[in-house]
């Protein structure tokens, strides 16, 4: 039985199925970190990292003292945007009825053909945000060529399948450049001259390298998940990038936060944007998170009495490292769990068809280094479990936040000591 007290918890529990977790209600704990901290490696390195515990703690207090936010109210429906009626038509096909937030706010600049800012979480709807209106753009100016820029091979595969989706019967020709994947393939496929291209830093820098990439070329702009691109070490390509833009541009600019190096790109690289922020209050209300204390206990031992119950049907367990991860996914395979791992190391189609895996419920459990903690909209998680600390709070958020999606209830829980 899993008793969640959204504070801080002890769990106790053997491998006989009847493990369990009780709270001691958040008041008599007193945890070393709240802000960052760190253990150290086999080396002796010490690995800085963020400790939830009492960022957790004050989420449940907040959640006891604060109102119930304001319910958002639309300005639009996507029948009135002047849209491609197709568009429409496709968005209909999806189950789409009314824009989030974000689509409501953003959708209408975009096609005035203005700059924006969009400062959102993943999970807000913000790729259909700048993906309907550019269609519907290229569709009304078909000289128009849009650039999309995104951190990960999986992000960019997932803007890719939207885009598909949204321009069903529409003549829009894109094409993907990441790596893991044949680069004379998409060479071939970029000498098309396609409306879309989708890609990662460092793949569209070996295009732009080998002079099969024009940045000039292109009159709209998207960069997306701009944080996690410098956290990755982007920074320089995404500069270069921006250098090589010709100066009669839209340009579309999107980050879950802010900090001085995304102030940086961002005033390079806008004029006179519009600035829309969604506030992510929701994944307070929609995920239930908490603290497992491991001191003194084995981890895999703990992370198998989680498992074996029965309401943990929907994994995504988060590592630090692509070694300990695949190490980890090995010993769940051993002890008979449906599993797989998702790190640096895979091919981009093993990456693939474990991520398709997941979706489809064929495994149980996926495990993942950072690469999937952003952007990835992968429907009914129902836990996030972080086996490792992640290094920053930002880390934190974009890692629980793959639950708890589309008006559900999740659960994450991080292995403290």
């Amino acid at each position: 039985m899993y008793h969640n007290n959204r504070a801080s918890s002890n769990f106790r529990g053997g491998r006989n199925g009847r493990s369990s977790f009780s709270g001691n209600g958040g008041g008599n704990r007193s945890w070393s970190n709240s802000g960052g901290g760190g253990n150290r490696n086999r080396g002796g390195r010490k690995v800085v990292s963020f400790d939830p515990s009492l960022f957790i703690k004050n989420a449940a207090l907040v959640d006891q003292v604060e109102p119930e936010p304001e319910v958002y109210e639309n300005q639009h429906a996507f029948a009135d945007f002047a849209m491609t009626q197709q568009i429409k038509i496709n968005l209909a096909h999806k189950g789409y009825n009314q824009p989030t937030p974000i689509q409501d706010q953003i959708i209408p600049h975009i096609l005035d053909g203005r700059d924006v800012v969009g400062i959102a979480a993943t999970g807000t709807g913000k790729t259909a945000a700048f993906l309907l209106p550019l269609i519907d753009k290229v569709l009304k100016n078909p000289k128009t060529r849009v650039l999309v820029v995104t951190p990960t091979r999986e992000l960019a595969l997932q803007i890719r399948e939207e885009l598909v989706a949204f321009s069903q019967n529409l003549p829009i020709y894109s094409t993907i450049v990441i790596g893991g994947s044949s680069i004379s393939h998409q060479i071939e496929r970029l000498a098309r001259r396609p409306a879309f291209v989708i890609g990662t830093p460092g793949r569209l820098k070996d295009l732009d390298e080998r002079r099969k990439l024009n940045f000039a070329h292109f009159d709209t702009i998207v960069l997306d998940e701009v944080d996690r691109m410098l956290d990755m070490g982007f920074v320089h390509e995404v500069k270069r990038i921006v250098d090589q833009l010709p100066e009669q541009r839209q340009s579309l600019f999107f980050s879950a936060t802010t900090n001085r190096k995304v102030e940086d790109i961002m005033a390079g690289f806008l004029r006179n944007p519009a600035f829309v922020v969604v506030k992510s209050r929701e994944s307070k209300l929609s995920i239930d998170q908490d603290i497992v204390d491991v001191r003194g206990k084995v981890k895999v031992e703990v992370l198998h009495d989680l498992l074996i119950q029965e309401e943990f049907q929907k994994v995504l367990v988060f590592g630090r490292t692509k070694h300990s991860m695949e190490k980890l996914t090995r010993e769940l395979d051993h002890r008979g769990f449906k599993v797989a791992s998702i790190h640096g190391n895979k091919t981009q189609g093993q990456r693939q068809r474990a991520l398709q895996q997941f979706r489809d419920n064929q495994i149980k459990v996926l495990l993942a280094t950072d690469v999937v903690s952003r952007g990835l909209d992968i429907k009914d998680v129902t836990h996030v479990i972080n086996y490792d600390l992640p290094e920053t709070r930002e880390d934190y958020i974009h890692r629980i936040g793959r639950t708890g999606r589309a008006d559900k209830t999740g659960i994450a829980l991080t292995f403290v000591g």
